[in-house]
């Protein structure tokens, strides 16, 4: 595959419909790298957005918007529109990419202070505490693997990505009540799968 272009900077990137998108998606899949150059100028400036917003650094969010390029090109035969859109897949592969760069980032910064802390003598307490919210941690993992994929997805942008219901349901191309209904109905389906309130 010829190396992509920088990210279109022009005022206006034009948008493809979602199953236009899914056919450019299925014609990179079988290595039609014109297909893919297109499902690039249509889509990568929202998927820029998005990292940006994320990594909140411009350099490093051109790097990472390239990465989620080279990933979709070599995975892209696993798209499934049957679990969702084209964008959302693509705004799906961008925002754990930029997360996962950020949670790099903060890793080594933390190796660089944080030599004496693992050293000292941990209390009682602290352990338990850890302990106890990796226990958490991996509850809410459990009760995510059991809701829809639509769901899951309007969830993780929604309350790991810190995005409003208006900003979900532009990332995944729909309406703004349907962004809404998929959150709520997720939250109810996350909340019984943990049995909160019973």
């Amino acid at each position: 595959m010829s190396h992509l272009s920088p990210v279109p900077s022009g005022e206006h990137s034009p948008e493809g419909t979602g199953t236009a998108l899914a056919a450019l998606l299925q014609r990179s899949a079988r290595g039609d790298e014109r297909a893919f150059a297109d499902l690039y100028d249509l889509t990568a400036r929202r998927v820029h957005g998005l990292v940006l917003r994320v990594v909140r650094d411009p350099a490093p969010a051109r790097e990472v918007t390239q990465e989620v390029y080279l990933q979709a090109w070599r995975t892209s035969a696993r798209y499934d529109e049957a679990k969702g859109s084209a964008m959302s897949w693509l705004m799906t592969l961008a925002h754990r990419r930029a997360v996962d760069r950020v949670r790099a980032a903060e890793a080594a910064s933390r190796q660089d202070t944080t030599y004496h802390q693992r050293t000292q003598v941990v209390p009682h307490d602290t352990t338990a505490e850890a302990a106890e919210t990796s226990i958490e941690a991996r509850r809410v993992r459990t009760a995510l693997a059991e809701l829809t994929t639509v769901q899951r997805e309007a969830l993780e942008l929604a309350y790991f990505g810190g995005y409003t219901h208006t900003e979900v349901a532009t990332m995944l191309d729909l309406p703004v009540g349907t962004a809404k209904t998929r959150i709520r109905d997720g939250l109810i389906r996350l909340r019984d799968a943990m049995g909160v309130g019973q």
